[in-house]
């Protein structure tokens, strides 16, 4: 449908991703549209196309898909348009005098031939110049905003474009497409290449096969947690995304991509034969530098073999607990060595020798800078130590006032601190891993804690266990379990499953149930029926403290489905929007699921940059298709239309996703499938509950997953890294 009109006012603009309300004067009345566009302003006629909706709230609404400008047919829109802000120093008055001078060859006139302007009393060859300029620009923007709406980019993305590119976007973009994935975030190869055959480009250009090639090492690390591929597969994979066949001219260019500084190489010895592995530059520099920086941090000491027996006695006195020989082994190697990986599954002591260490080291007047990679993960350190816990961006202060992010601590500032402790280390990635090891003052206590067993960061990185393998740092093994009474289950079933064994399933336990349910459909409404109304009555606890996590995305019992149920029975009947297909509405449970740095947030008076992957909150208010939400660490943010792609539903996740978390109840959705659901996976959703956790399924799907101890292949450099490191360390000093 289309509608013309002018615009008589302008309600609300977003400058961002250009999300706008306005009131248009047509032929039939004034209208209220909303939509994407370029900024408008009083007086402008436009060409609207779009769709009529309605609602309770808002009234009728004209919702805009597309728009035209109109150069004004009158003088008094003419008039009005110059006067509309646009011009600087251009009011009604002036805008008058201008029309009445030119009269409808006024817009000619200052695009082509703005000397004439001077003409006018009261106008200056500069200011002839600023209102050429400005008239220019704006029809600049335009003109390719609209270029790029063609190939169904949306405003929010077009604007992010032209910022980037300005004036030369339209040109840069008919030159070589594949830019835009490498330069504009939230712009991928996908959306490039259906740019680039709309535009008629060569499907067989080296841009397209370098920017394919790319683009598999990017999604190999989003997706699978890779830092780098072998050759060999990194062509395959670009040859099935390309539908090129052409193995041998992808593998040409790999050598040009290393020399144009975009990958970097390393050749490897596997099985007697030698394997090149390609990373993207970034990858590979982090990779390196964690090696470097972990290699000096493992030649410090802090005097071996002090005797700390008093000290760990008086802890154990005054907590009323016991330290069994690995536990005290585990202290004394972090006071004494320095820098230390300490590794255990639950209930084995992990949170109790953080306790131990960091009383040993306040008692000895040590600064302790306490962090984990998750805010839940932090939350929970703080709460179970009494000491202030931050996340690692936290830690390191996240700015982003300049055009990337960075951090306030780094080598040049570092942190001021003598001890640094990580819980929950299995859960960081490459990056900000190494933004912690360059923040390090030069001498310092770097400890380790996570669970090894647990599922890698889902971020790019295999650091805890790289680590472990190398043998670069003392590491402490505990296995003793201290946490069980006589009708618990949770955390021998958890040490049960990480050993191959079926959990145990009684009706006496306390905290470990098992729902034998057949059908997916019987599954999904078990799953509802737990989680509305048995587990809130049985627990005496609120449905927002139980957790739903499925294995699998797809299917009746999958993530993507048991969403849309909960939230039918958890928030029904709620005005909300729409953003790819899935429906937000106030009151939902939601996660933020990339890292955004630049991402405003408020909590009090407090202000900051940066939401990051895995953060959940709830949403509190819809204001023009804004959201906002309130996180966990109490969190603020206004989501506009750009960023809400960035949110899913959270009242189930994959178990991926809840990694770093822990929950008061957590309900397992266990549907059947492939190598994908194996030990691993159960054995890191089950150590995510920390009162109760209810599994619903088949004892078959069950016992499957106990018996399959499948573990897809990480790529990562670090280990190799660091043992080259060691190498060229031990060769310098002889």
């Amino acid at each position: 449908m289309e509608i013309k009109g002018s615009v008589q006012s302008v309600i609300f603009y977003n400058a961002e991703n250009g999300f706008s309300v306005i009131e248009l004067e047509t032929s039939g009345g004034t209208i209220t549209a909303v939509g994407c566009i370029p900024e408008v302003n009083e007086g402008e006629s436009l060409t609207l196309e779009g769709r009529w909706s309605s609602s309770s709230k808002y009234g009728d609404r004209f919702e805009i898909t597309d728009v035209r400008f109109e150069a004004p047919t009158n003088k008094l829109g003419i008039i009005n348009y110059l006067s509309s802000g646009l011009f600087y120093g251009i009011g009604p008055v002036l805008a008058t005098k201008i029309v009445n001078h030119f009269g409808l060859r006024t817009l000619e006139i200052i695009e082509n031939s703005p000397e004439k302007l001077i003409e006018v009393s009261g106008i200056s060859k500069r200011r002839a110049q600023d209102i050429s300029e400005a008239y220019a620009e704006n029809t600049s923007m335009r003109s390719t905003l609209i270029f790029l709406q063609k190939y169904q980019i949306s405003m929010a993305k077009a604007i992010k474009i032209f910022s980037f590119y300005g004036e030369r976007t339209e040109e840069i973009i008919k030159q070589n497409p594949y830019v835009l994935a490498q330069d504009i975030d939230g712009i991928g190869f996908r959306t490039a290449d259906e740019i680039a055959v709309k535009m008629g480009f060569d499907m067989e250009s080296d841009f397209r096969l370098i920017a394919g090639i790319l683009h598999v090492l990017s999604e190999a690390g989003a997706r699978e947690g890779h830092t780098t591929l072998p050759a060999e597969l990194l062509i395959e994979r670009t040859a099935i995304l390309l539908r090129n066949e052409n193995y041998e001219r992808i593998g040409e260019l790999l050598p040009r991509l290393e020399f144009a500084g975009k990958v970097r190489s390393i050749l490897l010895t596997e099985d007697d034969k030698p394997v090149r592995y390609y990373s993207s530059t970034i990858d590979y520099n982090t990779e390196n530098g964690i090696a470097a920086r972990l290699v000096r941090i493992s030649k410090q000491d802090f005097g071996e073999g002090i005797d700390l027996d008093k000290e760990i006695r008086v802890f154990e006195k005054t907590n009323g607990i016991y330290l069994d020989k690995t536990q005290k082994e585990a202290v004394l190697t972090a006071m004494n060595k320095g820098s230390c990986v300490i590794t255990g599954g639950p209930g084995t002591g992990k949170t109790t020798i953080i306790k131990c260490i960091l009383d040993l080291c306040l008692s000895a007047g040590l600064k302790c800078s306490l962090c984990a990679p998750t805010g839940r993960a932090a939350k929970r350190l703080g709460e179970s130590t009494g000491h202030e816990s931050k996340t690692i961006h936290r830690l390191l202060e996240l700015d982003f006032s300049s055009d990337r992010p960075t951090y306030r601590y780094n080598e040049n500032e570092p942190l001021d601190t003598d001890v640094v402790i990580v819980d929950e280390i299995s859960m960081a990635d490459i990056y900000v891993f190494n933004a912690l090891l360059r923040a390090l003052p030069e001498r310092v206590r770097l400890i380790l804690v996570g669970d090894k067993d647990q599922l890698p960061s889902v971020s790019p990185g295999n650091v805890l266990a790289d680590i472990i393998s190398t043998g670069i740092l003392d590491v402490s093994y505990l296995t003793e379990i201290h946490r069980q009474d006589a009708n618990s289950l949770i955390v021998d079933n958890a040490h049960r499953i990480n050993r191959g064994e079926m959990p145990i399933l009684r009706n006496t336990s306390s905290d470990f149930f098992f729902d034998n349910k057949e059908s997916f459909n019987d599954i999904q409404q078990s799953v509802v029926t737990m989680v509305t109304e048995r587990l809130p009555s049985f627990f005496k606890l609120d449905n927002k403290d139980i957790q739903v996590l499925a294995p699998v995305k797809k299917g009746l019992a999958g993530v993507e489905n048991l969403n849309v149920v909960l939230q039918n029975a958890l928030n029904p009947n709620k005005e909300g929007v729409t953003v790819n297909g899935v429906e937000f509405r106030v009151g939902d449970k939601v996660m933020h699921t990339v890292n955004d740095y630049s991402l405003k947030w408020q909590r009090g008076l407090e202000q900051g940059t940066g939401v990051f992957n895995g953060e959940i909150g709830y949403i509190v208010d819809i204001i023009r298709g804004e959201l906002t939400v309130q996180f966990d660490d109490g969190k603020i943010v206004n989501y506009d239309r750009g960023s809400q792609e960035h949110l899913m539903l959270a009242y189930c996740i994959s178990v991926h996703k809840s990694q770093g978390s822990e929950f008061p109840v957590v309900v397992l959705a266990l549907s059947s499938g492939g190598s994908i659901l194996n030990r691993n996976l159960l054995y890191t959703a089950v150590t995510r509950a920390k009162n109760a956790v209810v599994i619903v399924g088949t004892q078959k799907a069950l016992r499957n997953m106990v018996f399959n101890d499948y573990a897809a292949r990480r790529y990562t450099l670090l280990k190799e890294l660091i043992c080259q490191t060691l190498k060229k360390l031990n060769s310098i000093r002889g």
